[in-house]
């Protein structure tokens, strides 16, 4: 089954064309990220425009570099939930109409599913395994069990991961997109120079959860405060010491996550997935015997490739919508462990 998926939830507009849930035939992402920069952020009513603007190319070209024509499209997977309310309905809107010329089915797929499917893709993972979602919006461990059976663990009570990224580098102006840029100057800071506390969560009914927004504060208002004697107040030491203490929150509720459940397999997901630290952090835990997968760099930001393949599976499993389904900005209802 051939099957176009299209990715609109935020400011990337994509589209793919995958095979039978695996075999990307093209995938093809259209970045605002340029447009975006002046304003160090995301500004919803432009990508939503822009999204208006190019959505239609986005998908001629994954077809045309598919080296299919639109006939040979067994159905339509969209991005239907949770992100920028606006942008989602593009997607949404369009992909209705899509299928419904060509007579094909169509399915809605939820971002946060679609990205604990990215590296199945690639590296198909054995159920169950511990689920690592990490992006601008979401910070979410989960137990998966199937590509739409998942049991969320613990997430943040506050701000996401990448959320806390960019409002750093926004602050001190390093430049934007901020998870892409710290990383990058954390390759030449010392991960100690500035010692930032991490959150003191005493909540024994939800212990994998998480929070990002002290340490944000402690980086913003309160960094003189936590710089080790003699350390020198360069951007790449806060963005590495930052980097730290951001990734090491994650890592500490993973483990512990690891070692209550006694799954022996990992996969991590989103744009944050991207991050080389927490990349090498979790590749250390295959020194104790686990299993470790995670996207390629293309497949951990937002695309249409992760859409199409979990879009498959449903369709696989007789699994569709109808042309009332409408976007909608809020997360899906997941089990809470």
């Amino acid at each position: 089954m051939i099957v176009l998926g299209i990715e609109t939830s935020c400011d990337e507009c994509s589209a793919a064309v995958v095979r039978d849930g695996r075999e990307i035939l093209s995938n093809v992402i259209a970045t605002q990220i340029e447009l975006h920069k002046p304003y160090q952020g995301v500004v919803p009513e432009l990508a939503s425009r822009l999204h208006t603007e190019w959505i239609a190319q986005v998908v001629e070209a994954a077809i045309a570099q598919a080296g299919i024509t639109k006939k040979d499209l067994d159905a339509v997977a969209v991005t239907s939930r949770p992100g920028l309310l606006g942008s989602l309905l593009v997607g949404v809107s369009f992909a209705k109409c899509f299928a419904s010329a060509l007579h094909i089915p169509f399915i809605g797929i939820d971002h946060i599913r679609a990205h604990l499917y990215a590296s199945q893709i690639e590296n198909p993972l054995e159920y169950p395994y511990l689920g690592v979602l990490v992006s601008g919006g979401h910070t979410v461990i989960c137990r998966v069990d199937g590509y739409d059976k998942v049991e969320v663990m613990g997430t943040t009570i506050d701000d996401a991961i990448g959320e806390a990224f960019d409002k750093v580098a926004k602050f001190y102006d390093l430049g934007f997109p901020g998870g892409v840029v710290i990383d990058r100057l954390s390759k030449d800071g010392d991960p100690n120079a500035f010692l930032f506390p991490g959150p003191t969560l005493d909540r024994n009914e939800h212990p994998y959860d998480m929070s990002y927004s002290g340490l944000k504060t402690a980086v913003i208002n309160q960094k003189d405060k936590f710089r080790s004697e003699g350390a020198e107040d360069t951007p790449e030491n806060i963005a590495a010491s930052f980097q730290r203490q951001a990734v090491g929150i994650l890592m500490r509720r993973v483990r512990k996550a690891l070692k209550d459940t006694g799954l022996k397999r990992v996969s991590a997901g989103g744009g944050v997935a991207a991050n080389s630290l927490l990349r090498s952090e979790l590749k250390a835990l295959e020194k104790g015997g686990y299993t470790v997968t995670f996207p390629s760099l293309k497949l951990c930001t937002d695309n249409g490739a992760m859409v199409a393949g979990l879009g498959y599976m449903y369709l696989r499993d007789g699994l569709r919508d109808d042309s009332h389904l409408s976007a909608s900005a809020r997360v899906s209802a997941f089990k809470k462990a």
